[in-house]
């Protein structure tokens, strides 16, 4: 059951917050198929549940945000002659996983402090804001295990860098300290260890002020108009943003701001 100490996976709400935390801190919370299919029912829940307005994703312990993949899991499948993976994750345990839920429309944040590797890494870079420690460690390995990046790795890294900086991690699989995640724009911002949880909590509660419905139709207008044609992303209809249009929010914030006082917003 997702929430037991035996699970992959903690899964807890508070207020308007949904806290996912990778439960597997004796490895370093690598990332096994029992844990995927386990997101996968929470990351659904994640969506479907309308109180929640903002997931915070982190791993357990101090050591390890996740270093991804299980590579000894990977190596007894290998043994057992299960075909090799390569991008996406699709007719596997866990499909679609975070990495490929181009559809979630609730922001994610990514809490990461020690190793943010391989897999682990590709979640931090398909959250919508990461806020890490100063012991926070970044790579992609997998060109140095006879791997690929095939949770996204590969198409984000070098979207979200140039593409010359991305090509060097990608390549040999160099390890980028938090301060420099923090100086190319990978992350949100930076604290020491004993400040992650109050950091996590300030990105939280600005995500809360905001109303929740011109939340989810920025995160969708963003996301999906990225590779667009300007003109284009003008004129696309985005499901979320007719929503916000014609709900009560849209004229709560105004009304709120002509009448002095906090909007109250009801999402609907």
């Amino acid at each position: 059951m997702i929430g037991a100490e035996e699970s992959g996976v903690r899964y807890e709400k508070k207020g308007h917050v949904a806290y996912v935390t990778l439960n597997r801190p004796a490895v370093l919370n690598a990332m096994d198929l029992r844990m995927h299919e386990e997101l996968a029912l929470v990351w659904d829940d994640v969506e479907a549940d309308d109180e929640v307005r903002v997931a915070v994703l982190t791993g357990a312990g101090d050591r390890s945000f996740s270093v991804g993949q299980d590579l000894r899991e990977r190596a007894r499948r290998d043994q057992d002659g299960v075909p090799p993976s390569t991008f996406g994750s699709r007719g596997q345990p866990g499909w679609p996983r975070l990495t490929e839920r181009f559809e979630l429309s609730k922001p994610v944040i990514a809490r990461v402090n020690g190793y943010a590797l391989g897999g682990g890494f590709e979640l931090a870079l398909a959250c919508d804001l990461v806020v890490a420690s100063d012991q926070a460690v970044f790579a992609l390995p997998e060109a140095t295990l006879g791997l690929v990046p095939g949770a996204g790795g590969a198409f984000r890294l070098a979207r979200q860098l140039p593409l010359k900086l991305a090509m060097g991690y990608l390549l040999t699989g160099r390890r980028m300290s938090a301060a420099e995640a923090l100086r190319m724009g990978l992350v949100n911002e930076v604290v020491p260890a004993d400040q992650l949880d109050e950091a996590v909590a300030g990105w939280t509660e600005d995500l809360l002020r905001s109303a929740p419905l011109a939340v989810r139709a920025i995160k969708e207008a963003v996301m999906r108009s990225v590779d667009m044609p300007l003109e284009e992303a003008f004129s696309t209809p985005f499901r979320w943003e007719q929503r916000r249009r014609h709900s009560q929010d849209a004229v709560e914030g105004p009304r709120a701001f002509a009448e002095k006082r906090e909007p109250v917003w009801r999402g609907v």
